[in-house]
């Protein structure tokens, strides 16, 4: 399935005493380039869960740090939807920090489609149609 890019320049505060980014924001960025992803497919978070009243809760992380991102670099996050089942649905992320053009982080994340109830639903056609759609958009610059 097609990938999104969300562009991030890092933060002063994104940083820790080492002047490297912290650890906690890779999830931060990966769920920003996720919201990314959904914009570009025509829908977000908010309108899937008013339209289809459904959730998409994290059920499952995995992160893995490669290399170096400091203050002020600009880092480039490419999500794609890795793989869907019958109610749950996996996204892999790579983050490439552009001054030096190295991945640095490898991770995906796991989330379950969940009704009302807070229980795993079945994903309705009409969702995985969303899914499957090809991006609309570019990513504006940083």
């Amino acid at each position: 399935m097609s990938s999104s890019v969300q562009r991030i320049r890092v933060r002063y505060g994104d940083t820790d005493q080492m002047g490297h980014a912290n650890y906690a924001n890779y999830l931060y960025w990966f769920e920003h380039a996720r919201g990314t992803w959904c914009r570009a497919r025509g829908f977000t978070y908010k309108s899937f869960e008013e339209d289809f009243e459904l959730m998409l809760p994290v059920v499952e992380v995995h992160v893995r740090y490669k290399g170096e991102v400091h203050y002020d670099d600009v880092i480039a996050v490419e999500v794609s939807l890795a793989e869907v089942n019958r109610a749950a649905m996996k996204f892999d992320y790579s983050v490439v920090n552009e001054s030096t053009g190295k991945v640095v982080t490898e991770g995906h994340t796991w989330h379950v489609v969940m009704g009302k109830q807070r229980r795993a639903v079945s994903i309705p056609a009409e969702v995985r149609e969303l899914l499957q759609r090809e991006p609309t958009f570019e990513v504006p610059e940083v």
